[in-house]
């Protein structure tokens, strides 16, 4: 009934508190009472301050595995055999829940939401399995009294290893799909650092125990079992990781908190050693180092305090400014608004007396309102280009996606333009083919874009060529317009497609631009699931604006 062997006996007789003892190896302390209290302040400190899903299973996760250190550490204590194996026999479920609860932690705080119902019945029913399985026959089949352990089935005990290996291997394959599924930089790296803080824990705290039981079963000595308590150090692993999400990201809406914890931690594991060693050198050190800790543990809070105040006003600040640039579009919208219907009339009433509809216009008279209604249409179109990137900026902008043919749209937005290019006695050419080109798209927002990319060839060749091609090639429609213009530098081509970008060139050429007609047309493009850019060797070497949608 109880273990006789020389080894056991010492650790009974010197035993303090039913755990403490100076014949255990001090490796089982230092790994178990490390990672336990770690864990256990962080979870804490979050579930105290955050009530979410995944604090909550964390606080689950941490009391399990402070539970199984626990057990562990009365393993090597106790002699009753009686004792040894009713501990012994639940070690393999606590040990097989607590791997599947971090792989649960780790999905609940990537994805932000909670398993589906069938992955709760599946893994239940897995964990209902594995309980039964723990406290049979099948996984501790007798005791040996002489060397104080458990004879451990070698089948079950595979089963639990290998449940928690295709846990370790779960958590990797969905940590990558929640990396590359990552809505930004902040949520990607998130997603890296619980993936690898979690497989990290599953692979120490599984490989080191299923040496041990491998040992066990192989009938080694009892000092091989050492090994298993660097597997408790994965916990640690694990918590240092989480702590660096909580500290840089905010995870948990945490961040002084996490760095208090951590110190407060650090001081109970360094403090906790005065208990265990035994000479004055030892315990002058672990004193010095208790006081080290403690005042670069000040330091620490009070940094991170003021870091997260600084990083509090930066974030007000741009709340504030994203309030008044939109107070500002609105603004400017109105204002757009109000002008545009000012200017639309006069250019009504330029067009009215140049149809002779108050009589006919003496011959003096009319380059002047020549020159009126083309200024206010000028005008007209400027306006209307700030108000159609005021509307995409804000996403009041709506598509009506129909089938189309994009060879007429192109014909005609092209044949339509013929008479500007003619009038600098450019060479004008369009080539659309003889097939018509369907596609789906809001025809309407098409025309403002392909017409923009044609006047703008246009405007900026003073002399040369232009050419308007369209054609299908492997369920791509490619659109593009090539001339021998002013060209684009390197420098002006950081600017294309921006919102009010110019390029020193081609302001040059164009005074009355916005800058907002390649930024609405990347818009349009872009809606319509196609790209849209820019290509010409330089200044005075002409330029080639390419649009390619899926056809």
């Amino acid at each position: 009934m109880y273990c006789y062997d020389a080894l056991s006996i010492g650790i009974y007789e010197t035993l303090r508190f039913g755990l403490f003892s100076a014949e255990v190896p001090a490796l089982i302390y230092y790994s178990h009472i490390t990672a336990v209290v770690v864990a256990a302040v962080l979870s804490l400190f979050i579930i105290l301050n955050n009530r979410t899903l995944p604090a909550r299973i964390l606080f689950v996760m941490t009391v399990l595995f402070g539970l199984l250190s626990i057990i562990d550490i009365l393993l090597w204590t106790q002699i009753d055999s009686r004792i040894i194996m009713f501990l012994w026999s639940w070690w393999p479920f606590l040990f097989v829940t607590i791997c599947l609860l971090s792989l649960y932690f780790l999905y609940t705080f990537t994805a932000k939401k909670d398993v589906g119902f069938m992955t709760k019945l599946v893994s239940g029913l897995g964990l209902l399995a594995a309980l039964f399985l723990s406290v049979s026959d099948l996984s501790l089949q007798s005791f040996d009294l002489y060397n104080c352990n458990a004879v451990e089935g070698f089948w079950a005990w595979n089963a639990f290893y290998g449940t928690s290996f295709i846990l370790f291997l779960f958590a990797i394959g969905y940590g990558i799909r929640a990396v590359l599924r990552a809505r930004d930089k902040s949520d990607r790296k998130q997603a890296i650092f619980a993936t690898v803080g979690t497989a990290c824990f599953l692979f120490f705290f599984t490989a080191a125990a299923y040496v041990a039981t491998i040992a066990n079963l192989l009938g080694s000595e009892p000092e091989i079992f050492e090994l298993e308590q660097y597997g408790y150090f994965g916990m640690t692993i694990f918590i240092a990781f989480l702590t660096y999400i909580i500290v840089q990201y905010h995870a948990f809406n945490l961040g002084l908190v996490a760095a208090q914890a951590l110190v407060i931690a650090l001081i109970i594991i360094i403090g906790s050693q005065l208990t265990f060693v035994r000479t004055l050198t030892n315990q002058v050190l672990t004193g010095v180092a208790l006081v080290l800790t403690g005042t670069l543990g000040v330091v620490l809070i009070r940094s991170v305090k003021r870091e997260i105040e600084q990083r509090k006003r930066i974030e007000k600040l741009a709340r504030e400014l994203e309030k008044a640039n939109d107070r500002q579009v609105i603004l400017i919208h109105f204002i757009s608004h109000q002008i545009k219907g000012f200017v639309s009339k006069s250019r009504n009433i330029f067009s009215m007396l140049l149809e002779g509809d108050y009589g006919p216009v003496a011959p003096e008279t009319r380059p002047i309102l020549e020159e009126g209604l083309r200024s206010d249409t000028q005008g007209v179109n400027t306006i209307q280009e700030i108000l159609n990137a005021s509307n995409i900026k804000s996403g009041k902008v709506t598509y009506n996606m129909q089938p189309f043919d994009l060879k007429m749209l192109i014909d005609e937005i092209a044949g339509a333009l013929r008479e500007n290019a003619e009038k600098k006695g450019l060479v004008y050419k369009i080539e659309t083919g003889t097939e018509p080109l369907t596609i789906t798209g809001d025809q309407a927002q098409l025309v403002n874009a392909f017409k923009n990319l044609i006047d703008n060839s246009i405007k900026y060749t003073p002399s040369g060529e232009v050419a308007v091609s369209l054609t299908k090639q492997d369920g791509t429609v490619r659109f593009e317009v090539k001339d021998t213009g002013v060209g684009i530098t390197q420098e002006d081509m950081l600017c294309l497609f921006t919102e009010g970008g110019h390029g020193k060139e081609s302001a040059k050429v164009n005074v009355e631009s916005t800058g907002f007609g390649l930024y609405i047309v990347k818009s349009i493009i872009e809606a319509h699931k196609g790209r849209v850019w820019a290509e010409s060797e330089g200044a005075g070497k002409g330029s080639r604006f390419i649009v390619e949608l899926p056809g």
